[in-house]
């Protein structure tokens, strides 16, 4: 995933810590799919709570998690 940069500083440290809970969830040792699939679900929908909190664009994790089979 490359690196968000919307300007809004608050959206922007919200999605990086966010980011950086997925990568240590799905790299830890004898992680599950069902683990990496919460992993993500989580995550795109704390980057959907912040964009929606501070303003910023929402179809990108509105996509991914329809992408992974959750209405958004």
């Amino acid at each position: 995933m490359s690196q968000v940069q919307t300007g809004n500083q608050v959206h922007d440290a919200a999605v990086k810590a966010s980011y950086g809970v997925l990568q240590v969830a799905v790299s830890a040792s004898g992680v599950t799919q069902a683990t990496v699939n919460a992993a993500y679900l989580a995550h795109y929908r704390t980057c959907l709570a912040s964009a929606i909190a501070n303003g910023c664009g929402t179809e990108p994790f509105r996509t991914a998690l329809n992408t992974i089979g959750v209405k958004a």
